[in-house]
């Protein structure tokens, strides 16, 4: 029995160590284990791996996007060109509008509706839309008082309706729309470009005319002439200028400052204090052929009769500004043209009409025109403009 337990025993314990020992030899060893470091990049591999593959899938549109080859010659020949092609075609113009002002282009975008007929808009500034971009003070939104709300319906900007007036929320809505219409129409608009002169001439009547404009770049009437012993402008003719460069200013009211230093006016006053109600009737009644051949629109008009500033109200820069248009159309023969061309301005009236200078019966009648245009609620017209 001893021995047996004995044997028993040793065998038992021999199993045993020999288990121990195979368990042993199994284990992964130290320099076999994967260590974190080298799992977590393996994922990374793998998360990267399957990202691109995801793109490869659903590529951004902008990945493959080319332009197409072009020399750098190539650009300046097809600006300068076009440029000087259009001094070349415009050296003759029909219709000079100085100043594309609220007024000036209003006048040009009505001109524009007649085929065959050249308008040529100079502009000093880079940009056009003189004060048009921004309500007053430098605020956002413009006012413009009814009857010229219609302007605004026939160019497709939307309002919100106040009862006498209505407000857009962002003036440059309607610049750029006049801007785009116009040049969309065929003006042709030369910025950072100044009028220096008017061409007048003597008719055979003795009465002086007013001829065309003398041009020079910007840049040049406004810093070359003190720097430069010589800095000759060039021109162009026209038929009719219209005059629309606002009121008094470093560049302001050039064209009717430029008669009464040659005598042809005989006294600018300038404008008178703000009444907006007594301004913008003023500004469309007194909107007119102050010599021959030159029309004068805007608040340029206010500086020779000496009618108030309307503050930051648009709706007599829209009309005056078509008006302006019908006298340059009427005196090219093109009246009849032109009137049947402003849908949103009733010109016949009772008592008279847009062009003979009766701005208030032009106005009354104008109410009844009901065409319209989709407007903005008054809780969108509140939401923030930047």
């Amino acid at each position: 029995f001893f021995l047996f337990t004995t044997t028993t025993t040793t065998t038992t314990t021999m199993m045993l160590s020999s288990s121990l020992s195979s368990m042993r030899s199994t284990k992964p060893k130290p320099a076999m284990m994967m260590s974190k470091k080298a799992t977590m990049g393996l994922q990374q591999q793998r998360h990267r791996a399957g990202r691109i593959a995801a793109k490869a899938d659903a590529s951004d549109p902008f990945d493959t996007h080319r332009f197409l080859p072009i020399k750098e010659h190539q650009v300046s020949r097809a600006m300068s060109r076009r440029y000087f092609d259009d001094l070349d075609v415009y050296a003759e113009s029909d219709v000079v509008v100085v100043g594309a002002g609220s007024a000036g282009l209003t006048c040009a975008y009505e001109l524009s509706k007649l085929p065959n007929l050249k308008v040529a808009m100079i502009e000093q500034n880079v940009a056009p839309g003189g004060g048009a971009w921004l309500g007053g003070q430098l605020m956002s939104a413009m006012v413009v008082r009814k009857p010229a709300h219609h302007f605004l319906n026939e160019i497709g900007v939307q309002y919100e309706d106040e009862g006498d007036y209505v407000v857009v929320p962002h003036a440059a809505m309607v610049t750029s729309a006049l801007i785009s219409k116009a040049l969309g129409n065929g003006v042709k608009l030369f910025n950072a470009t100044a009028v220096e002169d008017l061409i007048i001439r003597e008719q055979e009547s003795g009465k002086p005319r007013v001829a065309g404009v003398v041009t020079n770049w910007a840049t040049v009437t406004l810093y070359g002439h003190e720097t430069q012993s010589c800095m000759d402008p060039q021109v162009l003719e026209s038929k009719v200028v219209v005059a629309s460069t606002g009121h008094d200013g470093p560049l302001g009211a050039s064209c009717v400052k430029r008669l009464r230093n040659l005598g042809l006016v005989e006294n600018v006053p300038g404008m008178a204090a703000l009444d907006m109600n007594a301004a913008e009737d003023a500004v469309v009644r007194t909107t007119s052929e102050v010599v021959d051949g030159l029309v004068v629109c805007g608040m340029e008009i206010a500086e020779v009769t000496g009618a108030p500033r309307m503050g930051p109200t648009f709706g007599a820069m829209f009309v005056s500004g078509q008006k302006a248009a019908y006298i340059a159309a009427k005196s090219l023969g093109r009246e009849v043209d032109m009137r049947g061309k402003m849908t949103s301005v009733a010109m016949s009236t009772t008592g008279g009409n847009i062009a003979n200078g009766n701005g208030n019966a032009a106005a009354a009648s104008a109410v009844n025109n009901t065409t319209a245009m989709p407007k903005i609620s008054k809780n969108q017209a509140e939401q923030p403009t930047h």
